[in-house]
């Protein structure tokens, strides 16, 4: 009897241990070999919270138009574009991402995606901390042309920018901003770890704070990656 429950207790161990062979890793669900967390960590005072990932709603331009609770659903998921324009920003702290830029990325890696959700990387997320400067006050940004291109031309979902606007700091009109905001497509600002993700292939997924009627307020970005 004893070398009988032996026998059965030593083949459960053994088919225990091939069947966890042959799962192997957890696998992401959806075909994704990883996440990303495109998130800038937030702090507790004001001025820190500026400093961490934030999503703009429409409504802040418009009361009529979407608040961050109203932003369908499936607006908040999308292919993801990065546009490094790394380079340029470094050489230059009121460099504003182009039309060039733009049809630059697209010779390389094609036509970008109607309804993704592009960002810009310019390398700044380590060096802005939400204090402004008044005059002083410079990164990089968008060009209007530029956001118009994208969001006429491409018809994209989201706007980022690894900054505090989508504008360059010393503009003193938000135009990138505005013009994306007038035509139901959200910025996201602060945006981090853009030199994790490809250029082109992943999958954004905005997670805002569900707050009735907010206008602005801080959001989860994830990448997906295949």
């Amino acid at each position: 009897m004893r070398i009988r429950t032996f026998v059965i207790g030593y083949v459960l161990a053994l088919a225990l241990l091939l069947f966890a062979q042959r799962r192997g890793e957890p696998q992401q669900p959806g075909g994704f070999s990883s996440v990303v967390d495109l998130t800038k960590t937030a702090g507790a005072t004001y001025g820190s919270r500026l400093a961490g990932t934030r999503i703009v709603a429409p409504a802040q331009l418009n009361p009529g138009l979407w608040t961050v609770d109203q932003i369908p659903a499936e607006r908040l998921i999308a292919p993801l574009v990065v546009i490094d324009v790394s380079a340029s920003s470094f050489e230059n702290s009121d460099y504003q991402l182009s039309v060039e830029d733009i049809a630059s990325w697209e010779k390389m890696h094609g036509h970008i995606p109607l309804g993704a959700i592009v960002v810009a990387r310019t390398g700044w997320d380590p060096s802005w901390n939400g204090q402004k400067s008044d005059r002083s006050l410079h990164y990089p940004g968008y060009s209007e042309d530029a956001a118009r291109f994208l969001v006429d031309g491409r018809r994209v979902l989201g706007l980022g920018i690894d900054t505090a606007s989508l504008d360059p700091g010393s503009t003193k009109v938000s135009l990138a901003r505005r013009y994306a905001l007038e035509h139901s497509v959200y910025p996201l600002e602060n945006v981090a770890n853009l030199n994790r993700v490809p250029a082109t292939g992943s999958v954004a997924v905005v997670a805002p704070m569900k707050v009735a009627g907010g206008t602005s307020g801080p959001v989860r970005v994830l990448a997906l990656l295949h």
